[in-house]
């Protein structure tokens, strides 16, 4: 993965470097995607859903927790019958950035194995180097104009 990130999705038999399955499969990909934005939680429900993925939006790294199970009240919306195959997550969120969702899902025995990219409108090397010291497939520096996707 390089610093600067960048991640193409494409219809080929595995999606890219993610090594996922084909959307043309009988089963879609499933994508967990994280952002307090509004707007860039849309666009990225949006682009996913153009590849054929079925996309969950939450808001915080802590409604994700709570989606996979992983919140200290152990409470899950039934994640037994939902199969993840990404988690895509901001890094600056409120209340629990995408680092410390990163290593939550990492230190699940359940999880950890799932992909997981984050995205940010800031290029600090140090927290880039510190999320793949910590198994992040990819960081995405999504610099817009506005600062969002």
């Amino acid at each position: 993965m390089a610093r600067d990130g960048g991640v193409t999705w494409r219809r080929t038999e595995k999606i890219d470097r993610f090594n996922l399955p084909a959307t043309d499969t009988a089963e879609e990909v499933h994508v967990l995607a994280v952002d307090d934005s509004l707007v860039d939680r849309k666009v990225i429900e949006r682009l996913l859903r153009i590849s054929s993925c079925k996309v969950t939006a939450v808001d915080s790294g802590i409604q994700a927790l709570q989606f996979l199970g992983l919140d200290e009240e152990k409470s899950s919306n039934g994640f037994n019958d939902l199969k993840v195959d990404l988690i895509i997550t901001d890094y600056c969120m409120p209340g629990m950035t995408g680092y410390e969702l990163l290593k939550k899902v990492k230190e699940s025995s359940t999880f950890r194995e799932i992909p997981v990219v984050i995205m940010s409108s800031e290029n600090v090397l140090t927290r880039i180097d510190r999320c793949l010291e910590e198994g992040v497939e990819d960081y995405l520096n999504v610099c817009t104009e506005n600062g969002g996707v």
